[in-house]
């Protein structure tokens, strides 16, 4: 079953531009004050967190964030890639591997670059590895039953797309659609997650304010509205997701921009208590995992967070943040 909505064409249009949190946040940034030498300017970045939990998360000793930024995506010539954001992380020893978001803001169009790293700490770029005439971010990649798949965000596009790696890391193709509106609706920020023998989905629409969550018996589908869904109404707090689901002494966590006062300042968690086909409830956990520091790299914002746990309490996260570097 194909999940369709209905949205008018006024209400489309307005809410599309409330979906590109970057593109909001980063044209802000570029206001420059008057009369000012400084030509240093806020953009989006990336850098990495070390800690013995995901809410212990720290720089780490001898790293100096950001360890990718707009200037070290070299392929993409016809464009000025300003942005990059919403790293995901494979570790598939003894090499780590990046995925992010890398945009020229002004153009509002870039590709899914891929970057690399012995440790997990020292970072170069590789290549872009999806480049599509629309645009595409928060490129969620994830493994499942031996092979790399990847549901990035195309906001622009009234779908929610699946890739799989035939060559992985540098090799992607398109497989399908998972979820698709006639309406134009669109679906921000896709999450996917198998728990116990069923797939959900999360997934806000534009304004940041709402999370809807799918589920289906398969990857491919069919992905039907849970009956709970939408489990976020009104809340900018604490709905558009913020990056990779994670488990932690046994419990299930979902992450979530903090999108009030303003976009993406922080990332909370929320300990999700009862899942299924029917049922779901969460309850926040009152420390965000990152927030922003009010100067540096991460001044203005940090809004995503894609932990993964290395050994007994060492965990290591790519994060993103709003500032100057």
């Amino acid at each position: 079953m194909t999940w369709r909505f209905a949205a008018s064409t006024a209400s489309h249009l307005f809410l599309l531009v409330l979906a590109c949190g970057l593109t909001v946040s980063a044209q802000a940034s570029r206001q420059a004050p008057a009369a000012t030498t400084d030509t240093a300017k806020d953009a989006w970045t990336i850098g990495v967190y070390t800690g013995r939990s995901p809410f212990q998360l720290s720089p780490p000793s001898g790293v100096k964030n950001p360890v990718l930024t707009g200037a070290h995506v070299t392929d993409m010539p016809d464009l000025n890639i300003d942005t990059v954001a919403h790293p995901f992380l494979v570790i598939a020893k003894p090499r780590h591997y990046m995925f992010f978001t890398a945009k020229d803001l002004e153009a509002n169009i870039g590709g899914i670059g891929l970057a690399e790293s012995a440790n997990g700490l020292d970072w170069t770029f590789r290549r872009t590895v999806i480049r599509e005439p629309f645009v595409l971010s928060d490129p969620y990649v994830f493994e499942w039953n031996g092979e790399h798949y990847m549901v990035p965000e195309s906001y622009t596009q009234p779908a929610v797309r699946l890739y799989r790696a035939t060559a992985f890391p540098d090799k992607w193709e398109y497989q399908q659609d998972l979820l698709k509106s006639d309406s134009g609706e669109h679906f921000i920020s896709p999450t996917v997650l198998h728990h116990r023998g069923t797939w959900y989905l999360f997934t806000s629409p534009a304004g940041n304010d709402t999370l809807r969550l799918f589920h289906a018996p398969d990857l491919k589908g069919p992905w039907t509205e849970h009956p709970s869904s939408p489990i976020v109404r009104n809340d900018p707090d604490n709905a558009r997701p913020a990056g990779r689901p994670f488990m932690l002494d046994g419990a299930l966590y979902r992450v979530a921009q903090d999108c009030a006062p303003t976009y993406g300042n922080q990332v909370w968690a929320y300990r999700i208590t009862d899942l299924s086909a029917r049922t779901y409830a969460e309850v926040r956990v009152e420390t965000p995992l990152v927030k922003a520091s009010s100067q540096g790299w991460n001044s203005k914002a940090m809004h995503h967070v894609d932990a993964h746990q290395t050994g007994k309490d060492q965990w290591i996260a790519a994060v993103d943040a709003l500032g100057r570097h």
